[in-house]
């Protein structure tokens, strides 16, 4: 890997951390070939602190190490992207990233979707929720739905109506979902069993 060091007077190149699972940003630091060399040969990461002027371990104090996982160049070769393996929280702060968010897993739209979803579960005041309406019913007549919407993307799978299978399985995901927070889970669960699969 050449590392363009010389492109900073300092011959520091900036070093963006995610976290290898849930593929966060967790912080930026940065790294001169001393401290790339060390986080090589530890498999913890290491940056240059411009303020210190030296090198420094992150988790060095705290215990928070970060667990390098596997390091990219930049097609400019003078920025490094990090995946690590982070025990702990990653900001001095005590927060899960240095912008004080939390370190879970998003599934985008999906995550928004369970969010809502759990809202209607723990907050069932609204009674035209369709949701809502579901958990009170139990578990039975969710299962129901699930299976309900399962039969009809088969159907629709042999169909050659390409809009009505992509509705169908849409429903079977949203009951899905309404199901798996019923039995007290969410999709990241469920990723779990398939990763440790795979």
């Amino acid at each position: 890997m050449e590392i363009d060091f010389s492109k900073d007077k300092d011959g520091l190149v900036p070093a963006i951390v995610q976290d290898s699972v849930t593929k966060n940003v967790l912080m930026l630091g940065y790294m001169n070939e001393e401290a790339y060399r060390k986080t090589l040969d530890t498999k913890k990461v290491t940056f240059y602190s411009r303020s210190k002027q030296r090198l420094w371990t992150k988790g060095e104090e705290s215990g928070n190490f970060l667990n390098l996982v596997e390091l990219k160049l930049d097609c400019d070769n003078d920025t490094l992207l990090l995946s690590v393996n982070p025990q702990g929280p990653t900001c001095h702060k005590g927060t899960d990233t240095c912008w004080g968010e939390e370190n879970k897993t998003n599934f985008g739209f999906i995550s928004e979707l369970e969010n809502v979803i759990s809202d209607r579960k723990n907050n069932p005041d609204n009674e035209k929720s369709y949701v809502a309406s579901l958990f009170q019913s139990g578990v039975n007549k969710i299962a129901q739905k699930v299976g309900e919407e399962a039969v009809e993307v088969v159907i629709e799978a042999k169909d050659d109506n390409d809009d009505l299978f992509l509705d169908e399985s849409a429903d079977l995901l949203f009951h899905y979902l309404i199901l798996l927070q019923q039995k007290g889970y969410s999709l990241k669960d469920v990723v779990k069993v398939l990763e440790r699969r795979h």
